[in-house]
């Protein structure tokens, strides 16, 4: 198996990037990485790559992230993100990571892998640490107007990814809404709360925010607009407790103290709450295999979502996404004619 790697998305060019791929490989995943060569193979030289399956795709154009997406995907052909889907789409990779701009990398999965089939919209499925075990939010940000149909193919996708990657038996889905009794939430979730409790998945119902980190849920399935926030405000929430944390441990040489026999505590805790354990979101929905990292990732970040990917290939995914779909298609179908 090989995964493409866009080397030149992220804030930090290629180093990052390059490094993360090298540590994957290491770990027995081929590579591709696409970038422009100069730059690529000077990263490259940084490392011992002796023995190591990494190829490099050479690509004269970067995709910045303020382009349009569609436009650029459209008229970059030679783009370093264009490249890695290139080699999907021709047989070389089995699928896209990449932490560049992450509208285009939704484009270019739309355009050159397209959907899986029953599938309307695709959605970014972003790993949320829990008290327990992780969660499923999506879509965090590919689709910020939805229909109640739309949202029910997020639960879908959802529960097939929480099987299938995150070994969750029988996943407990919930709809993000601004209370869990009956008659909660606006008419997009009212409409989209009747239409599950119509398929066969385990849906247990609205849920609030607060609810998403107590670890009682599997998938919580929101709009991308929602969504969007929901992310953006607890990476948010992580700096600004972090710094707060940093601020009073120094503040006091007894704090320092306590700090020091805590520090085993502190450890466990940055590892679960640090967005790089989980590398980066998959686009659920798209005939093909495609992870979001974060603009900022590191190399560990870069590392993950390789190996992430290279699990979701292997777990044949897609597959089960469209059965999945199948098996829910009729009764779909009549939730949304009941609903309109």
């Amino acid at each position: 198996m090989k995964i493409a790697v866009d080397a030149m998305g992220g804030d930090y060019g290629p180093e990052p990037i390059v490094a993360g791929a090298v540590q994957a490989a290491r770990e027995g995943v081929g590579i591709i990485l696409a970038g422009d060569t100069d730059s690529v193979n000077r990263e490259l030289s940084n490392h011992d790559t002796s023995g190591l399956d990494i190829t490099v795709r050479h690509s004269t154009e970067v995709i910045g992230m303020e382009e349009s997406p569609v436009q650029a995907v459209r008229k970059k052909k030679n783009s370093s993100l264009r490249v890695c889907f290139d080699a999907v789409k021709e047989g070389a990779a089995s699928a896209v990571v990449s932490a560049g701009n992450s509208g285009a990398a939704m484009a270019a999965a739309m355009f050159l892998m397209k959907r899986v089939e029953g599938v309307e919209r695709p959605a970014i499925a972003v790993c949320m640490p829990t008290m327990k075990n992780p969660a499923v939010v999506l879509d965090a940000g590919g689709n910020v107007d939805c229909k109640p149909i739309h949202m029910v193919h997020f639960a879908i996708m959802g529960d097939v990814y929480a099987k299938y990657v995150l070994n969750e038996t029988k996943p407990r889905i919930g709809l993000l809404s601004n209370g869990s009794e009956e008659g909660k939430g606006n008419d997009l979730t009212r409409a989209t709360h009747e239409l599950l409790k119509k398929t066969s998945l385990n849906y247990i119902g609205y849920v609030e925010g607060k609810d998403i980190y107590k670890g009682d849920i599997d998938v919580v399935v929101t709009d991308g607009f929602v969504g969007n926030v929901v992310l953006k405000l607890s990476e948010g929430l992580v700096e600004a407790v972090v710094s707060m944390l940093k601020k009073e441990i120094m503040s006091s040489f007894i704090a320092k103290i306590g700090y020091v026999l805590a520090k085993g505590a502190f450890k466990k805790l940055k590892k679960k709450i640090d967005y790089a354990e989980y590398g980066g979101a998959p686009l659920l929905g798209i005939d093909g295999v495609c992870f979001i990292s974060h603009g900022a990732s590191n190399a560990k970040a870069i590392k993950n979502a390789i190996l992430k990917a290279r699990e979701f290939v292997d777990g044949k995914v897609n597959e089960h996404l469209t059965e999945e779909i199948e098996e829910n298609k009729d009764l779909v179908v009549a939730g949304e004619e009941a609903a309109v």
